[in-house]
């Protein structure tokens, strides 16, 4: 399986893990606490089988970079957090800072 796929997984599985973790209200509701740990335990397993072919630094860029850029997306739309100009110039800073972290691992 592609690399790419794998992580592409392990990215929308630390973003499940995430929403648990919002829904659980500090660990004191059972199914979205238990969902924490299996999605977070499945996103990093997957991140680890990318790491075989994959630079760590590119990986753990991409993970935790497209990750918090969609998590603040739903935090957005789904939970009805803020929209700043800041917020949008951050989110476009971290993608934008993905996309370099990226093209810089191809020139190698």
């Amino acid at each position: 399986m592609s690399p790419w796929l794998i992580l592409a997984v392990a990215i929308l599985l630390e973003l499940s893990g995430t929403i648990c973790l919002k829904l659980s209200h500090g660990f004191t509701r059972l199914a979205p606490s238990l969902g924490v740990v299996i999605f977070y335990l499945g996103s990093f397993y997957l991140m680890g089988q990318s790491l075989k072919t994959m630079e760590v630094g590119v990986v753990y860029a991409i993970w935790s970079g497209v990750g918090t850029a969609l998590i603040a997306v739903v935090g957005i739309l789904a939970f009805g957090e803020s929209v700043t100009a800041f917020k949008i110039l951050g989110l476009l800073m971290i993608i934008g800072g993905t996309f370099l972290l990226r093209f810089a691992s191809a020139q190698t």
